[in-house]
């Protein structure tokens, strides 16, 4: 759980700067890779710089915010659920399938609206890495409104407002699934 509170904290530009340092052009384990397997990554069409690229640096902080969202969820089943299934005939299978992952089910889908919401919303670990080169909403944003090339605030505030709306359908979707879970998970 320690690795996961710390992974989901790393995000933004140390993060970006550390995926460059580990699987850039000249990241070590792009090195590596080369001089030990003569397997070139960029030869093959990897690109950290790209939306696989930013996909793969993305998991490594979400995955970890997953593992401390469904966590409690996962701890909030009963033993008492199992043990009754067990006494019915039912298999550790059928136990996943039937009892817990219903119970479960909102929890998950709340889970992945949460980082649904907290990827959406990402500017910095996108931006840095990329240089602004993937159109990302909140990179679109930044352009417009700051002017560099593309000069638009009235663009910019207007995804920005469809963003906080996505982000509030989001969030109410995401309260409507917890109030349903918390109802199964009280102790």
């Amino acid at each position: 759980m320690t690795f996961s509170g710390v992974a989901s904290n790393f995000a933004g530009v140390p993060l970006a700067f550390a995926f460059i340092a580990t699987l850039g052009r000249t990241g070590l384990v792009t090195l590596l890779l080369k001089n030990l397997f003569g397997l070139n990554l960029y030869d093959q069409g990897f690109s950290l710089y790209s939306f696989w690229g930013l996909s793969l640096t993305y998991m490594f902080f979400q995955f970890p915010l997953m593992v401390l969202v469904i966590t409690p969820a996962l701890d909030g089943l009963k033993k008492e659920w199992s043990e009754a299934a067990q006494n019915l005939g039912a298999t550790n299978a059928v136990y996943w399938r039937k009892v817990a992952l219903p119970i479960l089910m909102p929890s998950i889908l709340g889970s992945m609206i949460l980082l649904f919401g907290n990827s959406f919303g990402a500017y910095a670990t996108a931006y840095s890495l990329t240089g602004g080169f993937i159109n990302l909403i909140t990179i679109v944003i930044g352009s417009q409104i700051k002017g560099d090339i593309y000069y638009n605030p009235g663009l910019g505030y207007a995804l920005a407002i469809g963003m906080v709306f996505v982000m509030a359908v989001m969030m109410s979707i995401y309260y409507i699934l917890r109030r349903r879970s918390e109802r199964w998970l009280r102790q």
